[in-house]
């Protein structure tokens, strides 16, 4: 159950709402977000709303049996949006893309993406600056340094930066150079990490776990949201399985699932989803065939040079055929 609370509510109501439920052998949990104020209430057994849902300082009431009660599509009359700010919207009718290099490098790499991106009206670049790698010797990274260089170039022209947060102790210092944090797929269940970004006023995207299921994705969504946090995205990036002809297996059935199960944008990452460039923009446009929001993806000036990640970044060539192809299949799906 999740009660949405009056923004003028009083404490004397607040109190009398706790003490009704605890009449009741309810459980509240408040939540207290960027937005609004709710109390989650944990129903052992059957009560009459009624009981609850005239009483003063209660603005809606909701039934919810889902777990993951507050990313739950069943409380919602509307789609979550995010607003990056400057008309940048996620989860509207336009599709957002998000592009740019596995690991920033340079500044001169900096400079040319950014350029590439304005020249294809590209809103969002994506970049790692702490790089979780397979390898301890494989490049890990600019570090803050390089975040700093990433997101002045990217201010100065209009463009939102997303980039990955890899522990609790990087988000305060990450918090003034990204626009949205990115919590990558080996992250996916860190929730002291989860718990921190659940209190920061910036928007979130959590990706999908190496081995996750759907439903281990929106209880990490609910981490963050029950901490204070509505500015949610979740992206399919692909699932390990037994099979070894692409990188991942892109579960492309997961966008519509979790298109029904929550009110969250969902992003598609068909870079590492497949992680063989080639079928990269395939899988992007099925991604959007399949009801994304969005879609995150690689490129670089010179792949076969990338310090990471060159086998599944798009040439800038390739990448500006694909955004025009996302655009166009994107008014497609919306004309159904």
């Amino acid at each position: 159950m999740i009660i949405q609370l009056k923004k003028d509510i009083t404490e004397q109501e607040r109190e009398n709402i706790l003490e009704q439920l605890q009449l009741l052998d309810i459980t509240p949990q408040p939540v207290k977000t960027n937005f609004k104020e709710y109390i989650v209430g944990i129903v052992k057994k059957e009560f009459d709303i009624r009981q609850i849902g005239n009483m003063k300082g209660i603005a809606d009431i909701h039934r919810v049996s889902d777990s993951y009660k507050m990313v739950s599509k069943k409380w919602k009359l509307h789609n979550t949006i995010i607003d990056l700010g400057d008309g940048i919207k996620i989860g509207n009718d336009e599709l957002a893309i998000m592009s740019g290099p596995c690991s920033i490098e340079s500044e001169k790499q900096i400079e040319s993406v950014v350029d590439h991106l304005l020249k294809n009206n590209v809103k969002i670049m994506r970049g790692g600056v702490f790089k979780p790698r397979s390898s301890p010797y494989s490049f890990r990274g600019m570090g803050i340094d390089g975040l700093k260089m990433f997101y002045k170039h990217c201010s100065e022209n209009g463009i939102k930066v997303i980039s990955e947060v890899m522990q609790v102790s990087q988000v305060e210092e990450m918090l003034d150079y990204v626009d949205i944090f990115q919590v990558g797929a080996r992250n996916s269940q860190n929730f002291n990490l989860l718990d921190v970004l659940g209190q920061v006023d910036k928007p979130v995207m959590i990706k999908r776990g190496i081995s996750g299921t759907i439903d281990e994705l929106l209880y990490s969504a609910e981490y963050v949201f029950s901490n204070g946090n509505e500015k949610i995205l979740l992206c399919e990036r692909g699932i390990r399985t037994f099979e070894r002809a692409a990188r991942n297996t892109l579960d492309l059935s997961a966008v519509p699932i979790l298109k029904d199960k929550t009110h969250l944008p969902v992003i598609v990452d068909p870079s590492h989803g497949v992680g063989i460039r080639k079928f990269v923009p395939t899988m992007a446009l099925a991604g959007v065939m399949s009801g994304a929001d969005g879609v995150i993806m690689e490129i670089h000036e010179t792949p076969e040079k990338a310090f990471s990640d060159g086998q599944q970044s798009l040439y800038y060539q390739q990448a500006e055929k694909l955004y025009k192809e996302l655009r166009q299949t994107k008014e497609l799906v919306n004309s159904f």
